[in-house]
């Protein structure tokens, strides 16, 4: 799969936003005569190092004793 990503793989996929924020990406990609895609995807390339950052709902212990 991940060559077809890197292969260029242009299939439609649905995302969902919050209302306030699919008009801040939409102001976005009118300031810089952008598609929203592009809005996102760049976002996603300028993020994704600190996002993966994040723990996994996995790495999280459930063995907290203040729970």
């Amino acid at each position: 799969m991940s060559e077809n990503i890197k292969g260029g793989d242009k299939r439609k996929q649905s995302l969902y936003f919050p209302e306030a924020m699919l008009q801040e990406i939409k102001d976005e990609a009118a300031r810089l005569d952008r598609s929203l895609s592009w809005i996102v995807q760049r976002a996603w390339k300028l993020a994704r190092v600190d996002i993966k950052k994040i723990p996994s709902v996995n790495d999280i212990g459930d063995d907290d004793p203040d729970d």
